[in-house]
């Protein structure tokens, strides 16, 4: 006969499992991802902390986690984050240089040509591209989407698209 103590024990064994696997989940299927060994799954890949396959392209939702509002040295350490991550043409230098000369590092910043934000992207294409690289619905004037997406199309295609590079 199981007494009070030996059911309390087991309950609580059960319970410190399950909470265990619980918490290890998510950091198994990063360590996937980062191995290319996970098929996907859905969310955002502006925010959060589990992973998402974008055009079969499986990313970490928060690739260089820099609050890049703070400062533009933070928006600078972005940069050279994402230029280090997708190896762009020239490194972490000239993606700060590029943005430097299309910008002044002002993710504000618009052309009347219709460019906006730090890599000056063309705000017709912008929907499409910011889709395609995973940063649906963010706007172009946002840095982090910014970035991202055109650290990207360098890693790519170059620099060729952009005026300074």
């Amino acid at each position: 006969m199981m007494t009070t103590l030996t059911r309390y024990r087991r309950s609580f064994a059960a319970a410190l499992m399950l909470t265990l696997l619980l918490t290890a989940a998510p950091l198994i299927s990063a360590a996937k991802a980062s191995t290319g060994a996970s098929t996907g799954s859905t969310g955002n890949v502006g925010t959060g902390t589990t992973t998402e396959t974008t055009t079969s392209r499986m990313l970490p939702r928060r690739i260089c986690d820099i609050h890049w509002r703070r400062s533009p040295f933070q928006l600078k350490r972005l940069i050279r984050c994402a230029a280090r991550r997708w190896d762009v043409a020239g490194g972490p230098d000239k993606a700060v240089r590029v943005a430097r000369c299309e910008s002044r590092l002002d993710p504000r910043a618009y052309n009347s040509g219709g460019y906006a934000g730090v890599y000056q992207q063309a705000v017709r294409y912008w929907p499409s591209r910011a889709t395609d690289y995973g940063f649906r619905d963010y706007s172009v004037f946002n840095g982090r989407a910014n970035v991202m997406v055109s650290v990207r199309m360098a890693h790519r295609g170059g620099w060729g698209p952009w005026a300074c590079g």
